[in-house]
Order: structure tokens, then sequence, then C-alpha cells
């Protein structure tokens, strides 16, 4: 009995590890690449407080139109008095070309009715459809074509109310107002009392939808939204005097216009991303990029360990 208790072998004092205790040892949890739960909680109620925003945003520009609606409608006389200034412009320039717009539809009640809808509903629909899907999906690009159409807009508004121009459907020039004559939504959707009759100079109807237009073109590769983005323009560009809404000078200081917002945009958006609501996220992705690379230190020896 002795010689056997001689040869067992008396059990080693644990170190206290996993190993030691009979249990794997344990993994290094590796490091989670979404966000912190705080800045997801802080990037949702930021994207909240932006859409909040957007939207007070845009009420405050309706009523600065309304308000220079309400300074502009008194001034009928002045409005047709620069509104035959253009007339004889146009012809000085051999470019007074509505009439023969207009009568190339005239003769059709399906092709002014396809004119009416293009007037109507590609406007505003199209900006508020982009606007949108650019906000969800491509925040960049919505703040380059909001901010394109805040300033082409402030520049047109200076028009409006210094330079008021009556369209052509207003004046004594053997044009027909078609979209009055042959539908009755676009002026229940905008009742004229609602509207400034006297901002034809510059057309932002066509200008806004250009603008549209080469965001897109800026923002995709895909085919089919890339023939929209030019063939939307073109179309209203034909629409807004084929209806005798503007003149053809009127579509061309439109074009102006918004290329001076859109180079404006351009600039604010090279000098730097804006103080935006993405601004939360890109935080929270450095944040989380930066304790990724920081090294992971190395287990102490033995002898390392401090007694």
């Amino acid at each position: 009995m002795g010689h056997a208790a001689a040869h067992r072998v008396s059990p080693k004092r644990s170190s206290g590890g996993p190993a030691a205790a009979g249990l794997p040892p344990q993994r290094p949890e590796p490091a989670s690449d979404s966000p912190p739960r705080g800045a997801m909680q802080s990037l949702s109620r930021s994207m909240r407080h932006g859409f909040v925003r957007e939207v007070a945003l845009v009420v405050a520009a309706m009523l600065a139109y309304f308000g220079i609606r309400n300074q502009t409608v008194g001034g009928a006389a002045e409005a047709h008095a620069n509104a035959e200034r253009i007339v004889e412009l146009e012809q000085s320039l051999h470019v007074a070309w509505e009439d023969v717009i207009q009568e190339s539809i005239v003769g059709s009640d399906v092709l002014v009715m396809l004119t009416n809808w293009v007037y109507i509903w590609g406007h505003w629909p199209i900006i508020l459809g982009v606007a949108t899907a650019l906000y969800l999906y491509r925040r960049e690009r919505y703040f380059l074509l909001r901010n394109a159409l805040f300033v082409s807009g402030g520049i047109g508004f200076l028009f409006f109310a210094l330079m008021p121009v009556a369209p052509p459907r207003l004046l004594d020039l053997g044009l027909v107002d078609t979209v009055t004559n042959e539908s009755s939504a676009y002026r229940a959707f905008q009742p004229p009392g609602l509207t400034n009759q006297y901002a034809a100079f510059p057309s932002l109807h066509v200008g806004w939808n250009i603008v549209v237009g080469i965001v897109l073109l800026l923002t995709t590769a895909h085919l089919a939204i890339r023939a929209f983005a030019v063939i939307a323009p073109l179309a209203m560009g034909f629409a807004v005097i084929a209806t005798a809404n503007h003149f053809v000078l009127d579509v061309v200081g439109g074009i102006v216009v918004v290329l001076a917002g859109l180079a404006v945009a351009l600039a604010i958006e090279r000098r730097g991303a804006p103080a935006t609501l993405d601004g939360v996220e890109s935080a929270a992705r450095l944040v989380d990029e930066d304790r990724r690379a920081e090294p992971v230190p190395r287990r102490a020896s033995r002898g390392q360990l401090p007694r």
C-alpha cells in the first residue's frame, strides 16, 4: 500500500483558469459591426426631427410665395406691360414660337389632353415623389436637390416681386388656355385665387423639372430612370408653351435660374457635408470604426502578472 501511495500523483493546485476547472476555454466575443444602441436611437430620433424640419421649410417657402403673391396681385397693368416687352424681344430674336407650338396640338383632342396632363401632373407629383425617394434612400442627393430648389426659388421670387409678367393666355395673342378650357382638374387643384397669375418669368414650372432631372442623372445609372430624367423636362418645356402658360423666353429664364441655383447647391456640397441629420449616423460609424481599429492587447504571461 505504501508503494501505491508512492506512485499516486497529488493533484496540482488549480490556477483558477477555465481549463483547470475542466471547462472549455472561452473565446473573446467578436466586436459588433452595428452602431451602439444609443447611437441608433439618436439616429431614429434625429430622422423624425429632420422630417419635421423639412416640412417646416416647405411650409415657410409656401408662405413666402403667398406673401409675394399678395404684393403682386394688384400689378396687372405692369405684368401685361412686361409681357408685351417679352413678346417684342422674342420677335426681334425670331423665337416667338408660341402660336406654332400650340397649333401643333389644338387640332387633336388627344394631344391637347396629353399636353394638359403633362402640365398638370408632371410637375409637383414628380418633384415631391423624387424628393421623397431621395430623402429615404440617397439623403445626400436629397439635400442637393432641396438646396437647388430653394436657391432658384429665391431668385425666382425676386423676379415675381420686382418684374411681374402675365402669361400668354392672359394676353390678346390669339392663343387658347387649353388647361382651363379642356380640364377643370388643375384649376381645382390650384385655384387662381391661390396662385400668382403674374409669375410667368422665369418658368420654374420647367426649371424645377430640369433640376430634378439633373439630380437623377447624377444619382443613378439605371437606364429607365435616366431616360425619364431627360424626357420629363423636355415634355414639360413643350407643355407650358403649348398650353399658353409661358413664353419661350420664360422657359429660357427658368433654365438659367435653376442652373444658378444648382451651381450654388454644388458649391455648398463641395465645401463639406452640411450639418444634416446624417451626421449622427456618420459619427456613430466613425466611433465604431475607431473602436474596432484599436489594437487588441496581448495576454500577459505568467511572469508579467502582478503579484
